[in-house]
């Protein structure tokens, strides 16, 4: 792991290049409660990215992983976020990027479009489609789960597996509680319109938090929707027709 320091955070972020750099870079922001081990190591994401011939670099966001936490929610907003991402740009002296987010992590990575544009080349949402817009439901009983003193406390379905996820990345449960309550910040419609770039949005067909990919490309004027067939929030991340989709995308569309 490296580290830089932006906002008042020591951030923690891998750098994998590939054979023959200079390659292009692929920024990967990972979801609540993840990290980039557990979001983009671990389900291979950095090796078929590498082995592709792209640069790919993942870091922790804050209060995540191995970045350093806060417990202030002001702090967790989607924009502030975003900052981060240019910021580790900015650290490696990366003019333009692909940029791939996951969950919360495509979140930001809209955000950070919206911010930034010119430092965004191209775009993959994945796990979050109209929920961007629409919401993703109700959030406050994860918080609630997240800070139970006894997990067995906890009844509430998409609570009790956020807590248990949470515990399995070792993660600080009150960094999380108060990540969530101001990172779920919605896009407009016309925000998402304004956003450009070529757009690949994923979403698991057994994904019962993201909403449908087709309705939010359908907001977009330079987007399009893909279908992991038989995958839910927690698995699509992984899926062999994800990463293939992915790669045809990026080849189609090379900075």
């Amino acid at each position: 792991m490296q580290h830089f320091t932006h906002d008042g955070f020591d951030l923690a972020f891998v750098d994998r290049a590939a054979d023959g750099e200079p390659a292009e870079a692929v920024l990967l922001i990972h979801g609540f409660a993840s990290n980039h081990f557990t979001n983009w190591v671990s389900p291979g994401w950095m090796k078929t990215l590498s082995d592709a011939g792209y640069r790919s670099i993942a870091f922790d966001n804050r209060g995540h992983g191995e970045s350093s936490k806060s417990y202030n929610p002001a702090d967790y907003t989607p924009q502030r976020m975003a900052s981060d991402a240019a910021a580790l740009l900015d650290h490696l002296g990366i003019e333009t990027a692909h940029v791939m987010g996951y969950s919360m992590g495509a979140r930001i990575a809209a955000f950070l479009a919206l911010a930034e544009p010119q430092r965004v080349a191209t775009l993959v949402f994945g796990g979050l489609g109209i929920g961007m817009v629409d919401g993703v439901g109700d959030w406050d009983p994860i918080a609630d789960a997240l800070t139970a003193p006894d997990p067995a406390l906890t009844t509430h379905p998409r609570g009790k597996a956020f807590r248990t996820f949470a515990d399995q990345t070792k993660s600080d449960r009150r960094a999380l509680a108060a990540c969530i309550s101001t990172s779920r910040e919605l896009l407009s419609e016309d925000e998402l319109a304004r956003i450009a770039q070529p757009t690949l949005i994923a979403i698991g067909t057994r994904d019962d938090i993201g909403g449908s990919a087709s309705e939010l490309a359908a907001l977009m004027p330079n987007a399009v929707a893909f279908d992991i067939e038989g995958r839910d929030h927690m698995l699509a991340v992984g899926d062999k027709s994800f990463k293939a989709r992915v790669l045809k995308f990026l080849g189609e569309h090379p900075l």
